[in-house]
């Protein structure tokens, strides 16, 4: 990408929103393969790490095993391969300096809306400063979404009838107060997905006794806290050696097991219960606590390190109901069986929010884009919007497999658009006949809640979305750039002629 303009304080070829995971995988992409391209990192908050700085209740760690989910071109090379978020964050801050990125965040920069100009082919970008609420406005060439798919100002909590009777506290994981004593504190995690099967073991060791409420059951499955072969094999030929090789094992691993389970769900089912009851004393009921109505991977598997979670049931410090809220009380929760739950501490750990670009309005021209009504082009652009990607990584492996593959492809796309003289790349869907399919194809409630609200997937040809690493890899690292659903422009080529 060539600037027409020299580069200020507000204005680059590249802004990047969000300083987690995706925009920093972003910003090392931009630093290391297009040292002369200007670019920004705009972060709402004040510190960098998004979810794993965002979170703080107890045992927040890493759904993927690390050597996945870490960067591709930074070793994982702590002990813990399903990691505590104090080991990832402190990860995300040595890959920051270790390549130059953090003079490029703007910390405290919520983004509220972005205009993209066809006449000058740039984005304008209205921000509000966190901090002192004045509004900074930035320019750029290109906008990189990082901002995931999660609501960061609240999580999704239902309205419990007589909630505000209950004496006790009320907390969603997503807003954990620093403060919080449950020593000796009887707590309800109201809840059976990756945040409730944290909490528990995290909290019983503590607590007098954590029960986990749930609905309906998820799937549980324990994985080893460390990684045997993974750790000897960095002590034998070093980490960057080791990390090629054992992150094509976790991901042939994962994949493997994805594949297995949609292709047989009842063996897998099986093989899943028969470990649940394994870890579980004999006579455990496992089939009403811990054996979904749906198959395995049509919702996330719960990883649980060492299994954690059947060591806390085991021991009798934790365990499980399922059944239904029939009211909070001043004491607890009355259950619609007649059974009554005594808590000191209610924890509705019921789900997360999520929203598209972190609730940004999108406009072109003036004309507010209508996210839900776009269909989305190699499941990184929108469909009629210029000079705009964004990252949504994977549901059924590591998040971050995806974001990498995704920034591959713009760094392909830029240098594409500076080789042809092209500043301006449109997605343009031609078929308007076309079947639409939900971005994301997941029965999980937090999911089907507010799905609606993203842009759809198309069915054939660069408008589908397949959450499939070895099919992105082909489309996204080794396929064609130019296609026939881009319009590439120069906006030079036109000022020009208008000049002339």
């Amino acid at each position: 990408m060539v600037p027409t303009t020299p580069p200020t304080d507000t204005d680059f070829d590249v802004v990047i929103i969000g300083a987690g995971i995706s925009g920093i995988g972003a910003a090392y992409h931009l630093k290391t393969k297009r040292p002369s391209t200007s670019f920004a990192i705009l972060e709402g908050r004040s510190a960098l790490g998004g979810t794993w700085d965002l979170f703080r209740y107890p045992g927040i760690r890493s759904d993927s095993d690390m050597p996945s989910f870490g960067f591709g071109f930074k070793p994982w090379t702590h002990r813990q391969s399903i990691a505590d978020a104090h080991v990832i964050l402190d990860y995300l801050n040595e890959a920051v300096d270790e390549n130059g990125i953090r003079a490029h965040i703007r910390y405290n920069a919520k983004v509220d809306g972005a205009d993209f100009d066809s006449a000058t082919g740039r984005w304008t970008i209205r921000t509000t400063d966190a901090e002192t609420g004045d509004p900074i406005t930035y320019t750029a060439r290109f906008i990189y979404s990082g901002t995931g798919y999660y609501n960061y100002e609240a999580g999704y909590t239902p309205e419990f009838p007589g909630r505000d009777t209950f004496r006790g506290q009320v907390i969603h994981p997503q807003h954990w107060p620093d403060d919080l004593d449950y020593t000796g504190k009887k707590v309800v995690v109201i809840g059976s997905g990756a945040t409730a099967v944290t909490l528990i073991p995290a909290m019983a060791a503590q607590a007098a006794h954590v029960t986990m409420l749930q609905r309906s059951p998820s799937y549980v499955l324990s994985l080893p806290g460390e990684d045997v072969i993974a750790n000897t094999m960095n002590k034998l030929v070093g980490p960057d050696k080791a990390y090629r090789i054992i992150r094509r094992k976790n991901i042939a691993l994962n994949r493997g097991i994805f594949k297995a389970s949609k292709r047989a769900p009842k063996v897998v089912r099986k093989l899943l219960m028969a470990d649940v009851k394994r870890r579980l004393p004999k006579g455990y009921d496992v089939d009403t606590h811990f054996n979904p109505s749906y198959d395995p991977w049509d919702q996330r598997l719960c990883m649980v390190p060492n299994g954690d979670l059947f060591t806390a049931i085991s021991s009798g410090k934790a365990s499980v109901v399922t059944d239904h809220i029939d009211a909070f009380t001043e004491t607890g929760i009355a259950l619609t069986s007649g059974q009554h739950l005594d808590a000191d501490i209610i924890v509705t750990a019921t789900g997360l929010d999520i929203m598209p670009f972190g609730g940004i309005d999108l406009s072109v021209d003036g004309e507010q884009v209508d996210v839900s009504d776009t269909v989305v082009y190699k499941a990184m652009m929108l469909s009629g919007v210029p000079n705009f990607v964004f990252a949504i990584g994977y549901t059924n492996i590591a998040w971050t497999l995806k974001v990498d593959l995704i920034c591959t492809h713009m760094m392909r796309l830029l240098a594409h658009m500076d080789e042809h003289g092209m500043d301006v790349v449109t997605p343009v869907l031609t078929d308007s006949t076309m079947e639409r399919t939900p971005l994301l194809d997941m029965s999980s409630g937090y999911v089907q809640r507010r799905i609606g609200t993203f842009p759809k997937a198309g069915t054939a040809g660069p408008w589908t979305v397949k959450m499939a690493y070895e099919a992105d890899i082909e489309r996204l690292e080794h396929g064609p750039v130019a296609d026939p659903a881009l319009k590439f422009e120069s906006t030079r080529l036109e000022t020009a002629a208008v000049a002339s």
